[in-house]
């Protein structure tokens, strides 16, 4: 191989190793060997641990050497955000009240990673307990700009090459938005779809699991190791199937947004000039509206993150506030101010809004609509985003980003496609139609960190 290994795909690594081209040592060494030149810059990693690293992929290759059939993850190295349990590797959660913390044990995610083989080198930064204030991650494609929160240390680190594939979380925008930003592929499943056992819970009905890669396969591949299956899951088993169209005439709806006027003019353009591409395909787009009844979606979102935010950490906010960052405490405060009924009465709204939702896809296989407002933004992000990505988190329905576009100043900024609940698979294979059809293609690796 002439290209450097840590360039490759999960997908590309896993045929490789299965070729006998390549050991899980050479491949994570690479990796590592990447990591400590970029981090000090990006600062994508909140722990690392090269010896251990190391030590797990000598075992994935001893089980090669054994002769033993290779599992579906077999020495791939993986990014953990950090707010998953970790057994070996402490659990910090982007706030010093957890510094130093070891759990004991490991999510289930990240449980399932193992079993399939995979390698963790370390954990990723996550912003202060999952919300909105920032860790040090730096946008890999320039450092003056913001990598997205709050799995910007599992993006960041996808992006440069780090890892070819990294957890992460999505209670907003927190997978989807930072791929966007950093130009790699991402994906929030249909809630539930991932368990969240042993992971950082900031809310009952908004947490997602999610991932981001360089790559449509290697996001099919995580979802595969992941997800729940077996009779212990009668619905998703019920439902989660590829609903494609078998002639490849797929319907889709072009989706603006209820805060379109707050979007970069740049960036609609390359929402309407993509949707003209896919026309001159077999492809049917139509533009439509939201019913008006999503312009609540954020403030429903509001009041279900707040409150429960203050109901969670109650305890950290009254023991030890000076280790809180102010915007934490603000939303603390606020949610603490949400009455019982005014928390049901968001909740059932949730509901409305899902049911109303998962009516448009009675007429639409996809949801088309920008992953962010644009490019990232120098320095920190603004505090609010007008973005479409909270409505489809607050309706839990599977979401795809897509690396498409780049902005003025030369930074990606990416498409995101929605399906309806458990339509997962359908995702997947819309994005493999347009890849086949030359519309999108692999993630590139962050050329130059400057």
């Amino acid at each position: 191989m002439n290209e450097p290994l840590f360039l490759l795909t999960a997908t590309d690594a896993l045929g490789a190793m299965a070729a006998g081209r390549l050991s899980a040592e050479r491949l994570t060494a690479s990796c590592l060997d990447r990591i400590e030149s970029l981090d000090p810059r990006v600062r994508a990693w909140a722990s690392l641990d090269r010896n251990y690293a190391l030590a797990q992929a000598r075992e994935v290759d001893r089980h090669f050497a054994q002769g033993k059939p290779p599992r579906k993850l077999s020495g791939i190295p993986v990014g953990v955000k950090d707010v998953f349990n970790t057994l070996v590797l402490p659990t910090e959660m982007g706030s010093p009240i957890r510094k130093g913390y070891k759990a004991g044990n490991d999510a289930r995610a990240v449980a399932k990673l193992r079993l399939e083989g995979a390698i963790i080198p370390g954990k990723t930064v996550s912003a202060e307990f999952s919300v909105h204030t920032p860790g040090p991650t730096r946008n890999p494609h320039n450092l003056d700009h913001a990598p997205g929160t709050s799995s910007s240390g599992s993006v960041a680190a996808v992006a440069s090459g780090m890892v070819p594939v990294a957890l992460g979380t999505q209670t907003a925008g927190s997978v989807i938005r930072p791929a966007s930003f950093c130009g790699v592929y991402g994906m929030k499943p249909s809630f539930g779809l991932i368990p969240r056992t042993g992971m950082l819970k900031t809310t009952d009905t908004l947490d997602h699991v999610g991932f981001c890669a360089r790559s449509a396969d290697d996001l099919a591949l995580l979802l595969d190791v992941l997800r729940v299956r077996g009779p212990g899951h009668p619905v998703v088993e019920a439902t989660l199937r590829d609903r494609s169209p078998g002639n490849g005439s797929w319907r889709i709806g072009l989706v603006k947004g209820p805060f379109w006027s707050e979007t970069e003019k740049y960036a609609r353009t390359a929402l309407l000039d993509f949707a003209e591409a896919l026309l001159r395909t077999a492809i049917r787009v139509t533009e439509i509206n939201l019913p008006e009844d999503f312009k609540s979606a954020y403030r429903v979102h509001e009041v279900i993150y707040d409150s429960c935010l203050a109901y969670y950490f109650q305890e950290e906010s009254e023991g030890c506030p000076d280790l809180l960052s102010e915007r934490f405490l603000e939303m603390v405060r606020r949610g603490s101010r949400v009455t019982d009924s005014e928390y049901r009465a968001a909740l059932e709204e949730q509901v409305a809004l899902s049911q109303a939702l998962d009516g448009l896809f009675d007429q639409y296989d996809i949801l088309l609509t920008l992953a962010s407002n644009g490019e990232a933004p120098k320095g920190e992000e603004p505090r609010t985003h007008y973005d479409t990505c909270l409505i489809w988190t607050l309706c839990g329905v599977p979401v795809m980003g897509v690396p498409a576009f780049s902005g003025p100043l030369g930074l990606p900024f990416g498409l995101q496609f929605v399906s309806r609940k458990y339509g997962d698979l359908t995702l997947l294979r819309f994005a493999k139609y347009l890849e086949q059809a030359g519309l999108i293609g692999p993630a590139a690796v962050a050329a130059e960190v400057r």
